[in-house]
């Protein structure tokens, strides 16, 4: 079995500052787990903790049933692939794969089958007799994770490993290493891994379950859908999603019966289904709304509320365009298909048009912790 059990741990440097805080987290056995969150948010720290790099100051780390906070690295059963990928120069690719073997006294035919059993699963058996520097960086970071792969590890973890890869690059790499990770668990090689990033987008489209963190705390764990549809606080709902959600400082006031958010000085009117649950709530809040839940034109279903606002200006992606505009004094982006602009995009710009807001689709968050007040 190859999960990791990590309980209440904990970093603490010399100097008293205090980098992880009671860290409760369980990796599943297989499961393809991501670190995300900003720079100095400890992802890095706790992910070299597991490897044996960082000491634990506090807390319990398990792999599989084994205490391993005072085990060093190599009796950990982990491989770890780094950003700048360490190969060997000197050394042809194939011999880069086998070192770590040789050095560990493995029978030459078992060193040979599982090199090329990694340079198979991972393409690249025509890159055998080169040296590094005759590698692109996608090759190079190929090879840094078949030397990985070819320790059979219990857990293999990932300290940001394309972040040196152009765009391109790394979308082709997070393709490749997601189905790695399927194939190895198909073939009944243990493959937890647990991948730390900065980038949302590869926390995302990879991991199966993803850790947030801020200044080294647990923010969320959950799914990629969960965390987007159901953010627990307003920290994870900003940094997660492309872009990134409509947060603002707004009050929560009665109307009639129900109650509105007021925002920029406006009054939007809650629907019921999320009135009912702020019934003994009102002043400051946070309001949130993720930019493909505004719309340029009105929806069919009518579900939707038009307000007036100011178009600042536009970023044309393509099939759909990044509208940013002003609601009174506050400013807002629109996720927009380019075709529900009518070739009014060059017209709108500085210019008074309604917006349709889905506040079906909205979330109020605590004013002063952040908190998520209708889960």
């Amino acid at each position: 079995m190859a999960q990791l059990s990590l309980k209440k741990i904990e970093k603490v440097y010399p100097n008293g500052f205090k980098a992880v805080h009671g860290v409760d987290l369980e990796v599943r056995d297989g499961e393809f787990m991501v670190f995300v969150g900003p720079s100095g948010c400890a992802k890095s720290t706790l992910l070299r903790m597991i490897a044996g790099l960082e000491t634990i100051t506090g807390g319990e780390l398990r792999i599989g049933d084994k205490l391993v906070n005072d085990l060093a690295p190599k009796q950990r059963g982990i491989a770890m692939v780094f950003q700048n990928y360490a190969l060997y120069p000197h050394m042809k690719v194939y011999d880069n794969l086998a070192f770590g073997l040789k050095l560990a006294g493995t029978p030459k035919a078992e060193v040979d089958q599982r090199v090329r059993h990694a340079a198979q699963l991972l393409e690249m058996e025509h890159l055998l007799d080169r040296y590094p520097k005759q590698l692109s960086g996608g090759q190079a970071q190929r090879v840094a994770v078949g030397r990985a792969i070819v320790k059979k590890p219990e857990v293999f973890l990932f300290d940001e490993p394309l972040s040196n890869l152009d765009a391109k690059l790394r979308a082709s790499m997070r393709v490749r290493l997601t189905e790695l990770h399927r194939t190895l668990r198909e073939s009944g090689q243990p493959a937890t891994v647990v991948y730390v990033t900065h980038d949302q987008v590869e926390a995302m489209t990879m991991g199966q379950r993803i850790c947030v963190l801020k200044d080294g705390v647990i923010q969320q764990v959950d799914t990629p859908t969960a965390l987007y549809d159901r953010p627990a606080n307003a920290f994870v709902a900003g940094f997660i999603g492309s872009p990134e959600m409509n947060i603002h400082a707004a009050e929560l006031q009665p109307m009639g019966s129900g109650l509105a958010v007021m925002l920029g000085g406006v009054a939007l009117p809650l629907p019921e289904s999320k009135a009912a649950k702020l019934r003994s709530r009102g002043g400051a809040i946070k309001f949130g709304l993720r930019p493909e839940h505004v719309s340029a034109v009105a929806r069919p279903q009518g579900d939707s509320l038009a307000v007036p606002a100011t178009v600042r200006f536009m970023e044309h992606m393509g099939s759909e365009v990044f509208v940013h505009f002003d609601i009174g004094t506050v400013p807002l982006t629109a996720r927009v298909p380019a075709d529900q602009l009518n070739g009014l995009a060059e017209k709108m710009r500085g210019e008074a048009h309604q917006f349709h807001l889905q506040l079906a689709s909205c979330h109020l968050f605590d004013a002063e912790t952040g908190t998520n007040l209708l889960l």
